[in-house]
């Protein structure tokens, strides 16, 4: 077993997330390069279930087998890491990404429709007023920042609109998701884990208790939105319970609204930066705005990791695994696997083919919301680069700290 003193990183410590991009991206492609995975012990963290360590999945080749494989590779009991303590799932309900089957698969079957290709194609047109409408605001106001004026919009009101949140409390969900990923799971002092541990969990609730209480106004007077939908029964008499709708809303806003949101900021930082590339997307946007945007969402990774619990005797590399053993699938680092992307620094919008595993690996949990953010990023480009084609990333992005998300805080931006 290699242990993290053979290395000299260190993976559970929040000193490695602060360091540059590049930076670990090279201490990355030096894990890659070794015959094993590598151990990396954790020390308790107030707060959070403590645990011995975990080893980490780097090449693509683990994550994809680790994903593909639930029954071994386990989300249960849950994905981030490190772990939160046994409370939180009283409190907040089971997630249907630290769930396995057959209750991931129940849950996941009760929420799809509203991720079928029928369903997302009937948003098209509501997503480009949107989009339309902030552009018109960008105009207006004048550029300032790139996250808040443009890439933070967007999701949030199309998921809103989807579960049918009414207009007045919107803005209150917004800076509650902008609380709840604050929070960086990583190892860092206690006061600081009280601090912020606390806030994330007010956020979350915050968050829960408004759809949940919008759940039972909809089981009373059923509406044409996604709420009523999943609160009243449907033809196989399934539906959620005031609990899995309050998680189902929190997981879309964080994991939905995030992936579209970072991907967007991180994008137009990589078409400024590749002017190449930028000129390639304008010339023929139909043509390569898909391969663009599988690959910023490979170069960037918006979710750069998740867990696993082993739940039996499993070898991979050489390692042994044993029952309880925790292994992390870090999703960056397999997307710039050598062995899978020739040069994979580069950023080439023509890619083919791009195997990435931005969005999950391959498996029961692949993003379900993978075609929507696809969706949302594809026409609020179009509107962006067709009436501001001079549009241009300014300054370097501001990053927010964590091991998770890989989030754009701020991006200042002309056009």
């Amino acid at each position: 077993m290699t242990t993290a003193v053979d290395t000299g990183i260190d993976l559970a410590d929040l000193a490695f997330w602060r360091r540059p991009p590049h930076e670990r991206e090279r201490d990355f492609a030096r894990l890659r390069s070794l015959p094993h995975p590598v151990f990396f012990p954790e020390r308790r963290v107030p707060l959070l279930r403590s645990g011995k360590g975990f080893h980490a999945l780097v090449r693509h080749a683990e994550v994809v087998e680790a994903s593909r494989n639930a029954k071994v590779f386990s989300s249960e009991p849950a994905v981030t890491n490190p772990e939160p303590p046994g409370w939180v799932k009283h409190v907040f309900g089971d997630s249907m990404v630290n769930l396995d089957d057959p209750r991931h698969a129940r849950l996941r079957r009760i929420v799809s429709r509203a991720f079928s290709p029928k369903m997302l194609s009937g948003l098209n047109d509501g997503i480009a007023k949107v989009a339309e409408r902030i552009v018109d605001d960008v105009v207006k106001e004048g550029p300032r920042d790139f996250v808040s004026q443009v890439a933070a919009r967007l999701p949030i009101h199309v998921i809103c609109e989807m579960m049918g949140i009414p207009d007045g409390i919107r803005a209150k969900v917004h800076e509650h998701v902008d609380v709840s990923t604050a929070y960086t799971g990583v190892r860092m002092s206690l006061p600081r884990t009280v601090a912020m541990a606390g806030r994330n969990m007010a956020a979350l609730f915050a968050l829960q208790r408004m759809v949940i209480n919008l759940g039972r106004e909809r089981e009373r007077e059923p509406s044409d939105d996604l709420v009523s939908a999943l609160v009243n029964a449907n033809v196989d008499g399934e539906r959620l319970s005031p609990k899995e709708l309050g998680s189902f809303f929190t997981l879309l806003l964080v994991a939905g609204n995030e992936t579209a949101r970072n991907t967007m900021a991180h994008g137009v930082k990589l078409l400024t930066d590749n002017p190449g590339e930028r000129e390639r997307l304008v010339g023929d946007f139909d043509g390569h705005i898909g391969g663009a945007i599988e690959e910023t969402v490979r170069h960037v990774s918006p979710i750069m990791q998740f867990r696993r619990t082993v739940t039996e005797e499993y070898e991979m590399r050489g390692v042994r695994f044993a029952p309880g053993d925790k292994v992390v699938l870090f999703y960056g680092s397999a997307n710039r696997d050598e062995e899978v992307f020739q040069d994979p620094g580069r950023y080439d919008i023509t890619r083919k083919p791009n195997p990435h595993v931005g969005f999950g690996g391959p498996g029961p949990h692949f993003c379900l919301g993978a075609n929507l953010a696809r969706q949302e990023i594809k026409i609020m480009y179009r509107e962006l680069f067709t009436r501001l084609p001079g549009i241009r990333a300014v300054g370097e992005p501001e990053l927010l700290l964590s091991n998770f998300d890989n989030s754009v805080r701020s991006q200042g931006f002309a056009f």
